[in-house]
């Protein structure tokens, strides 16, 4: 048995954030088992209103697809790009034919490993944050292999965040993709 490497370890690294973001937003998270990971579905936030500006519904899901990257994002307008592997996996997020909604979360970590955490007394830090898209109505992709997605900066993977997300779904309200910013 070999230690855990180092593209493991951000992986669960991203679990743990993602983990970490729905609880403290009184939102249940669970990782997904092999057969949902298949379907490119890696873990599944729920969340209970009232929801603070938000409608009808009072229990919404969102399926997370998680990646985690400690590549440097590109800074493209009010978005960072990411080369999402896998044009099926694409495909999964940017369709509306599915129950509920897909985001991409995806965490950015430091690049060396010893930066990743940092444990103090008073506070254990992960560094760096996630930040989510919806890819809900994009473009079919013409690459065979990868396609570069723009994740806005103002969708910070945070209680916050999640808490406007899950009002905004509660409404019907479910994002759709906004393209490679001006």
């Amino acid at each position: 048995m070999s230690p855990l490497s180092d593209q493991n370890v951000e992986s669960e690294l991203s679990y743990a954030y993602l983990h970490a973001v729905a609880a403290h937003a009184g939102a249940s998270c669970s990782s997904s088992g092999r057969h949902m990971d298949n379907a490119g579905v890696d873990a599944t936030i729920t969340g209970w209103g009232p929801f603070p500006d938000g409608g009808y519904r009072q229990e919404v899901s969102i399926n997370i697809q998680l990646k985690a990257t400690i590549k440097v994002p590109a800074e493209v307008g009010s978005s960072f790009s990411y080369s999402l592997d896998g044009i099926s996996r694409y495909d999964d997020l940017r369709t509306d034919a599915m129950a509920l909604p897909r985001i991409l979360v995806v965490l950015f970590l430091p690049k060396t490993r010893d930066k990743w955490i940092t444990h103090a007394d008073d506070a254990l830090s992960l560094h760096k944050c996630a930040y989510w898209v919806s890819l809900r109505g994009a473009q079919p992709s013409t690459n065979a292999t990868s396609q570069v997605v723009y994740l806005p900066k103002s969708q910070r993977f945070d209680v916050a965040g999640l808490s406007v997300l899950m009002a905004a779904i509660s409404r019907n309200d479910v994002p759709t993709y906004k393209g490679e910013p001006a």
